[in-house]
This record gives C-alpha cells, sequence and structure tokens, in this order.
C-alpha cells in the first residue's frame, strides 16, 4: 500500500505489480529522468548566479529561439537516458528529428522510446517563474534489436505506458502516471531524495479558474471567445478566476490541485494551435485523464488523434472534467 514519504525508488518496487510491461525496465527509466531531472533543477535553482539564463542564440525546429537553459536541459536528458542504455530512441522538442540509440550490443532489447519536452516554458527562467519538463513513454512498435523509425514515435496518446512532468518551482516535484492513478513526488533538496508527497492526484471535477492568454482573445474562434465570456459573467459560482503563468507545466498542476481549465486554442495567428501534440498535449491529457480529468482539442480526445508528424501541432482544452465539457459545448454550438 502506498504512503506518503516513500521514496520514489520505494513506490515504484512496492506498486511494480501495476504496471503491465517489465518493471525492471520501466524503474530504470523512471530513475534516469529522476537522475537527469535533479541535474536540470541545480542549473535551475542556480540560473541567477551563472551565465546560463538568457538566449542561446539558435532556433528550435519550432522556429522558437532556444534559451540556454533549452540547450542545456537537451543535452542532460539524452545524454543520461543515452548513456544509461534504457532506451532504443528518442525524440525531443528541440531536436529536428528523433535520435536512435543503438547499443553496444548487437541484440539490443530495449524496447522502450521517449519523447520530451526537456525545458517547458524556458522563457520565464529570466524572471524567475516556475518552468518544468514534460516526457512521455511507448513501447516500439518495430521489431526489437533494429533501428528505431518514425513508427514509432508516431503512436496515438492512448498507447502511453507512462507519462509525467517535472515542475522547478519553489519546490521540485516529480508528477507520473503508469496507468493507475497519478502519483507527485517532493524533492528534499537536502538529501537529493524523491519522496511521495501527493498520493493520487485528482482534479476536482469542477473549479472555478481559467487560464488563457487572453491577449489573444482577439484572435480566437468563435467558441473560445463565447466560452471566455461565459466564465466572465456573474452568475452562480461565476465569475471565475483568470489564471496564466505562461508554463504549461505549472499552469496545469495548480488547475490539477485546485480546480480549472487550461486552453490554447486555435487562433487565427495559429491556425492549428501552438503546443506539439507528441510532447506536451498527449502526455498532459494521459496524466489529466489519470487524474479524473479531461483533455480534447475542442471536439475530439486528444488520446485518439492520430499523430502525422513529429512536430505536430493541436489546439488544447484540458482540466476538470465538467470544465472542460462546457467548453467543447461551447465549441460545438460555435460551429
Amino acid at each position: 500500500m502506498s504512503r506518503k514519504n516513500q521514496t520514489l525508488g520505494e513506490f515504484i518496487i512496492e506498486n511494480q505489480s501495476s504496471f503491465k510491461y517489465t518493471s525492471g525496465e520501466l524503474s530504470r527509466l523512471i530513475n534516469s529522468i529522476r537522475l537527469a531531472a535533479k541535474v536540470v533543477n541545480h542549473e535551475v535553482n542556480k540560473a541567477g548566479l551563472v551565465d546560463i539564463i538568457g538566449a542561446a542564440g539558435d532556433t528550435n525546429i519550432q522556429g522558437e529561439d532556444q534559451q540556454k537553459l533549452d540547450v542545456y536541459a537537451n543535452e542532460k536528458f539524452i545524454q543520461t537516458l543515452t548513456n544509461r542504455n534504457i532506451v532504443c530512441g528518442i525524440a525531443s522538442e528541440e531536436e529536428d528529428d528523433f535520435i536512435s540509440i543503438n547499443s553496444q550490443d548487437e541484440n539490443n532489447q530495449n524496447k522502450y522510446v521517449v519523447l520530451i519536452d526537456p525545458l517547458d516554458g524556458s522563457s520565464n527562467i529570466d524572471v524567475n517563474v516556475s518552468v518544468g519538463t514534460i516526457f512521455s513513454i511507448y513501447r516500439r512498435v518495430t521489431p526489437v534489436g533494429t533501428p528505431v523509425t518514425l513508427e514509432d514515435f508516431l503512436q496515438k496518446g492512448n498507447q502511453q505506458v507512462a507519462a509525467g512532468y517535472v515542475v522547478y518551482g519553489t519546490s521540485t516535484m516529480l508528477v507520473y502516471t503508469t496507468g493507475d492513478g497519478v502519483n507527485g513526488f517532493t524533492l528534499n533538496p537536502a538529501l537529493g531524495t524523491l519522496y511521495l508527497s501527493h498520493p493520487y492526484m485528482k482534479f476536482p471535477e469542477n473549479g472555478n479558474i481559467y487560464s488563457v492568454n487572453e491577449g489573444n482573445y482577439n484572435h480566437f474562434p468563435q467558441g473560445v471567445k463565447d466560452y471566455i465570456k461565459y466564465c466572465q459573467k456573474e452568475e452562480g459560482d461565476r465569475p471565475y478566476t483568470s489564471r496564466y503563468i505562461g508554463s504549461l507545466v505549472s499552469d496545469f498542476h495548480r488547475n490539477m490541485i485546485k480546480g480549472g481549465i487550461y486552453m490554447y486554442p486555435k487562433s487565427s495567428k495559429n491556425s492549428d494551435g501552438k503546443l506539439r501534440l507528441l510532447y506536451e498535449c498527449n502526455p498532459m491529457a494521459f496524466i489529466a485523464e489519470q487524474a479524473n480529468g479531461k483533455a480534447s482539442n475542442g471536439f475530439t480526445r486528444i488520446l485518439d488523434i492520430e499523430p502525422t508528424e513529429l512536430h505536430q501541432r493541436v489546439p488544447f482544452f484540458c482540466g476538470s472534467i465538467n470544465m472542460v465539457e462546457k467548453a467543447e459545448e461551447f465549441m460545438q454550438n460555435a460551429q
């Protein structure tokens, strides 16, 4: 039985029977992500003291300016997962293409691929706002022992075997699911150990927070505009409170604890939305559903969307189930 203040390692061992695949591999994989996250956390926490804040001078495949910590976090996660010989492939939001991991053993039996957003919300680093890491884990679909292909990464979100995020904030937390509920672990910086602090996390069915960049209001579809007006109307338990950090991990984490909805819809500026299906929406949708929440593109369940490209973007509505369904209702009515 899981109990608060268990270490992450103890939790994995005690609950490995709930994971339908090889528990030893998952344990090693989660521990590798934990290790890389602790290294990145160390750099994030001293960002104001060393020359690691600000733009790196390059742009990523998304056409976005890379921050120095983007580059650092990307390198650390890829390096850790590669050196520990746990996965057969990695796809990162910061890389143009996926990375095939070739073990020195010609009979490489690694079965998992990882998709990762190494540092979500990194533009907030300079102003000391919480940022995070998002990860998604799949079993490969091509034959074990062969190089991975694009097919291994373009799987529907409902095929994920694990997903999670790390939030680097006032405290550092690792939150993840293997399809059997969501649990959160808080880092004790004095010991460097993650302890179970938030067992069985759940979205409240209703909430009073809506998170959206209202600066783009004029560019939103009519259904989104109508839903925002609904949130602002004085009636019943409304108006809701507007809270938008601009870091998906931070906004999602707050809304899961307090109850709310996060929205990044398509707009006249971003016709397909802005968030990446594989690196952001799928893992967060998996976590949301495991935590009694809901995630959609306004019309369709996120986890049922068929990916067509590695850096595909989609509109994203995620959070407390009743709030997401109300937003979907406005989207449908505006068609």
